[in-house]
């Protein structure tokens, strides 16, 4: 379905009436590529606070020997919980290898969710839908489109992974099988990693489990194609994760970067590895001793697409009470955080911008 959208150098620009043609023609990014776009529409034109920010600045010395760790699960579990724990309360951010997931599978996942995005636009339109998802199953770009000042540059296959996952054959048939797997191999590598966190804040192995935070599971397959603008927009906007955990796969493409101060750090992508993030809910339930912090993904200025996916680990019961776990709170470290419902918190995180950690600071005492 062919679409017109008003180009950068027009003057004339209403957003909201762009924004809408843009999600009724259900073509996504990929599909403004296809259909010979060679600038980018006003709509995905960043303001230029957030442009000044993506330009290249001299890393101050403090941050020169910063490295987002890479840690391998294969060595002694005490020295494991104790890189792990390190690396969460610091950074926030991550790398695993020997996680006992073949790399074959990572590639095979990484490949079917690129095949899904790089069908005919009129294949893929049959999975858009934005507001009624009871499939468990949409392709959509931008989830916060109609919140947001600006479209970023990337599209996404959502799908419901847990409690109940999602209808087989609601799954698009080019890429079921991978997400079959991939659910499968990412639950039991995420239980893995909530019993190390949990070791980590010096509580039992399963605390973390506990909470529900392993069952209700969310993938979304984000697809960024070459952007013939890189420098006016942004392939993900600065956020922090929702949820507890978030697992990570991605490409050789490049472009995630997480906020460390004031300064922004490439996590470099290592064949074989994943990345893993301390998520907000995990950072309020740990009394602050983790860290969810900020992200966001650079417009891909390679000629070559950039795929990944993350799976949320959320909690699945909805209604039940979440804030610090009281083994961490004490006269000398009090609660940082009030009490709320995982229901209370989701529908405050579908509802706004993806834009930095409002979220947290919005339950914060």
């Amino acid at each position: 379905m062919a679409t017109t959208l008003t180009m950068g150098g027009e003057d004339q620009f209403d957003r909201d009436e762009e924004v809408k043609r843009f999600d009724e023609s259900k073509i996504g990014v990929k599909g403004l590529i296809d259909a010979g776009v060679t600038s980018l529409p006003r709509l995905f034109i960043h303001p230029p606070k957030t442009l000044a920010d993506l330009k290249p600045r001299p890393v101050r010395p403090d941050c020169e020997s910063i490295i987002i760790p890479t840690i391998d699960l294969s060595g002694p579990r005490a020295t494991v919980v104790e890189q792990v724990a390190q690396a969460s309360r610091q950074l926030g951010f991550f790398q695993i290898v020997n996680h006992g997931i073949p790399v074959a599978v990572l590639d095979r996942t990484i490949g079917a969710i690129k095949e899904f995005h790089e069908q005919p636009t009129e294949v893929k339109a049959r999975f858009y839908r934005r507001r009624d998802v009871g499939s468990g199953v949409s392709f959509i770009s931008n989830i916060d489109l109609f919140a947001s000042k600006a479209a970023s540059w990337r599209d996404t296959l959502q799908v419901k992974l847990g409690p109940t996952m999602a209808e087989l054959q609601e799954i698009p048939e080019v890429c079921r099988n991978e997400i079959v797997e991939w659910n499968r191999e990412s639950k039991q590598l995420a239980e893995q990693l909530m019993g190390l966190l949990s070791e980590g804040l010096g509580l039992e192995t399963d605390r973390l489990k506990k909470t529900t935070c392993l069952e209700g599971r969310l993938m979304v397959g984000h697809y960024y194609p070459s952007c013939p603008q890189p420098d006016l927009t942004v392939g993900l906007t600065s956020h922090s994760d929702p949820g507890a955990l978030t697992v990570l796969l991605q490409d050789q493409i490049g472009g995630l970067q997480i906020k460390y101060g004031d300064e922004w750090l490439d996590v470099k992508p290592v064949h074989g590895a994943l990345v893993i993030n301390i998520a907000d809910v995990l950072q309020i339930m740990s009394n602050d001793e983790y860290s969810s912090v900020e992200h966001r993904v650079l417009a891909n200025p390679s000629p070559e697409p950039r795929v990944s996916i993350a799976v949320f680990f959320n909690a699945s019961a909805r209604e039940d009470l979440y804030g610090p776990f009281p083994e961490l709170v004490s006269q000398e470290k009090p609660a940082a955080y009030r009490q709320f419902t995982y229901s209370d918190y989701l529908t405050r995180f579908f509802t706004k911008e993806l834009d930095g950690k409002s979220l947290t600071n919005y339950y914060k005492l």
